[in-house]
């Protein structure tokens, strides 16, 4: 019964992305739902969008082998991710009517920045898609007994499809029916088992000691771990195409500001409650810890619940797994079709071919992400990884080219670079310090020292 109720929820999710494909007319309703989403809409795509395998495997499974410190990085960094986007980037970016945010970097600091922007934009998204296939393929094996590369390629093809079909409305319309499951699934199940562990006050009391130890012990190199744990995600990721497709979609600026706010709100809030279970876990059957922790909750769920709660938990999961993995998707494939292979060809694309370099890109990096998930497992990294590019190589030209007039291209295309570069040489020298912190700090100074030495001569603009 629980196979088939998944078989049909899959096959439901396919069926939605079919009737969306109606709403696809132009490549602005492929990309950016036709920028029309309401509040509620849009609000519910950004927490979607965030609410993965990170948060319900990643997340609970670094929690159980470590303290609240331990997630630092997700779900709280990428809360602040979303308040920090909302604050000080989405309504500067979404006045500027861009598509991708390579067009950003494009009508900012030109062609050749655009172009390095994009190459280093796209690749980060592999990770984190191999990510979101890992946990569904966990899922099928838990489930199905079936192998765990199985499930993958299983999973793979269902989220293809119907984001293939139908882009942005079909993630957006499937995001709000699994939000709603989300919420729902997870919500009965730490009511489940809170009383199974006798109510929040007995779990919380019966929690090992320090299990909530929030801040870090008084020592520098502690303190700058910390620091970096928040900005792996809280920094990393607003120089992301699926944060920026998502805000971009509202239908004005003012919606995008107040989804990302809302969003934030519910995501701090929702990923609490894995983490909750997983002290219930603990409390309740210690045994389920042995072996491989990212596997604790949904085997102690088929174990030890009834019918109905398995099917509202692994719908949950199934959820917000699938809503994830749409929109890192179609995110890197917009980067390439945009801006990579339009001004390649010289703009001479019209836009119903760049919608099919678009469609042709997401089978591309659906592939791709689908063989990286069978070489690789743990989700929590992954993740990890694929922000850090972002942070090492974008977050400061974005930041500087929307606040510092004197930003220049050399500088720009200078701190993308020597900040991926500087990252390379660290992890490979495995210094004491994480990696992402002088790389970070190396960006920013060449952007900054570049911009000064080489100022831009004039207006930027497609001539360059």
């Amino acid at each position: 019964m629980l196979l088939l109720s998944i078989i049909l929820y899959l096959v439901l999710t396919i069926l939605v992305g079919v009737w969306a494909a109606r709403k696809v007319k132009t490549l602005d309703d492929y990309m950016l739902a036709g920028r029309s989403l309401p509040l509620t809409l849009s609000s519910t795509a950004m927490f979607a969008t965030w609410f993965g395998s990170e948060t319900v495997f990643g997340a609970s499974s670094q929690f159980l082998e470590g303290v609240l410190y331990s997630v630092i990085e997700d779900p709280f960094g990428a809360a602040l991710c979303l308040v920090l986007f909302g604050v000080f980037f989405v309504r500067k970016l979404y006045n500027l009517n861009l598509l991708t945010l390579g067009d950003f970097f494009r009508k900012r600091f030109g062609k050749h920045a655009e172009l390095t922007a994009s190459i280093f934009l796209g690749p980060p998204y592999l990770g984190y898609i191999a990510a979101q296939l890992v946990a569904m393929g966990l899922i099928m094996n838990v489930v199905t007994g079936m192998a765990v590369w199985e499930g993958i390629v299983i999973s793979a093809v269902v989220v293809t499809i119907y984001t293939y079909i139908g882009g942005m409305w079909a993630i957006t319309i499937t995001d709000f029916i699994q939000t709603i499951i989300i919420i729902g699934g997870l919500l009965v199940l730490a009511v489940v088992m809170g009383v199974k562990a006798g109510g929040v006050g007995n779990v919380l009391a019966q929690a090992p000691a320090g299990t909530f130890r929030f801040f870090p012990p008084a020592d520098f190199r502690e303190i700058v771990g910390w620091l970096a744990a928040w900005a792996v995600l809280g920094l990393g990721s607003i120089p992301s195409q699926d944060v920026f497709q998502r805000s971009m979609s509202s239908n004005s600026a003012t919606t995008a500001v107040r989804s990302c706010f809302i969003a934030a709100a519910m995501y701090l809030t929702i990923a609490m409650l894995p983490l909750f279970i997983s002290l219930c876990t603990k409390y309740l059957y210690p045994g389920q810890l042995q072996g491989d922790t990212q596997l604790a909750l949904p085997n102690m769920v088929l174990q030890h619940t009834t019918l109905p709660v398995q099917i509202l938990f692994f719908g949950s999961l199934l959820s917000a797994i699938m809503s994830t993995t749409s929109s890192v998707i179609l995110a890197p494939a917009a980067i390439v079709s945009e801006n990579l292979v339009k001004p390649l060809s010289g703009n001479r694309l019209t836009n119903k071919q760049v919608l099919m370099v678009t469609r042709i890109s997401i089978l591309i990096f659906s592939a791709l992400a689908t063989v990286m998930a069978c070489m690789r497992s743990n989700i929590y990294e992954l993740v990890g990884e694929s922000s850090i590019l972002s942070l090492v190589s974008l977050f400061a030209p974005l930041t500087f080219g929307l606040y510092w007039k004197r930003s220049s291209k050399i500088g720009a295309m200078s701190s993308m670079v020597v900040g991926m570069v500087s990252w390379i040489i660290f992890e490979a020298s495995e210094t004491e310090w994480p990696s992402l912190v002088p790389a970070t700090l190396l960006s920013i100074a060449t952007m900054v020292a570049g911009s000064l030495i080489w100022p831009d001569k004039g207006k930027n603009d497609d001539k360059d």
